[in-house]
């Protein structure tokens, strides 16, 4: 497999502008524009915060389009624009609806991979989403969470499959830590330090083993988990993984954390990863800037990551 660009994204239901109210059309189609300028493209683009349809979606969503069939359009336009030949296959993966009525919601999450037409898609899991939520208190309330995966390999010159490696993609979105334990009350320390937010990433590496095919894998996402946190060591030590960015620029926990990826108000958190086989050979992570500092800045509450990987020797 040639190198191959990755990118995970919390694009914040494309409701940045509003606070997070409502999606717009003005925030659907700048972060549209900003993955079509990419230079090279991003050959897998996973997404966190991605809605079906919803009121919270409805000026982006007419006429009975969900919220990812829009974006693909707007996607596909900034594409043409710019005369790339490339296309995107694009996969839903649905976690959880909050249902006002029956036929309506007000509001949905879900997760999102985009494939680009120079690979292959072998295998996917939209249709049968694997849960890792862990649920205590507020059962009835609290938010699914999903892992989403795809198998990918390459494409030979004429765009048939091509015989070869092939590549495991994980995308999630962990809970934030859970108020119903004492430890979020008693500690200073939170993000990747809740109970449930280890149980979760427990299930999440159950179910990684059980729907891998590939000897390689990527595990990206919204972690809502600091570096260092009990998640994190739990992801590594267990899951045989490396935060690929880290190892690649030699960072330690310390500057890991200092290397933000989402804000709010005045604070500034390293909640977004690429975790990572640690056979995988990473290129570079060009485009990976700090949450001030990135080109995607202003668009959502997170800003990307994106890494540059071979699977060859």
């Amino acid at each position: 497999m040639p190198a191959l660009r990755l990118m995970t994204y919390n694009v914040r239901y494309f409701a940045h502008g509003s606070r997070g109210v409502v999606s717009t059309q003005g925030g659907l189609a700048r972060i549209a524009q900003s993955i079509a300028a990419l230079t090279p493209l991003a050959d897998v683009v996973c997404l966190q915060e991605v809605e079906h349809r919803s009121l919270r979606s409805s000026l982006v969503t007419r006429g009975g389009k969900s919220q990812l069939d829009v974006f693909m359009r707007a996607l596909e336009h900034e594409l043409a624009a710019r005369a790339e030949g490339d296309r995107y296959e694009a996969h839903y993966f649905p976690a959880h609806s909050y249902r006002i009525a029956r036929g309506m919601n007000l509001y949905t999450t879900g997760l999102a991979i985009l494939v680009r037409s120079r690979l292959e898609v072998v295998e996917h899991d939209a249709v049968h989403v694997h849960d890792i939520t862990h649920r205590r208190g507020a059962k009835a309330l609290k938010q699914t969470r999903i892992l989403a995966h795809v198998t990918v390999r390459s494409r030979d010159a004429s765009g048939a499959a091509a015989r070869g490696d092939e590549l495991d993609v994980f995308n999630t979105h962990l809970s934030l830590p859970g108020p119903f334990y004492r430890e979020f009350w008693t500690s200073d320390a939170r993000l990747g330090f809740g109970p449930n937010q280890l149980a979760e990433s427990e299930r999440m590496l159950a179910a990684v083993r059980t729907a891998r095919r590939a000897d390689r894998m990527v595990l990206v996402g919204d972690f809502n988990s600091l570096p260092g946190s009990p998640v994190d060591r739990h992801l590594c030590d267990e899951g045989g993984l490396v935060d690929a960015l880290a190892e690649n620029h030699g960072l330690c926990d310390l500057r890991r954390r200092a290397f933000a990826t989402a804000g709010f108000l005045h604070a500034r958190m390293a909640l977004d990863r690429i975790y990572a086989s640690p056979e995988l050979r990473w290129l570079d992570f060009d485009g990976s800037a700090p949450f001030d500092g990135s080109t995607f800045a202003g668009l959502s509450d997170h800003v990307p990551v994106l890494g540059r990987l071979t699977l060859g020797g």
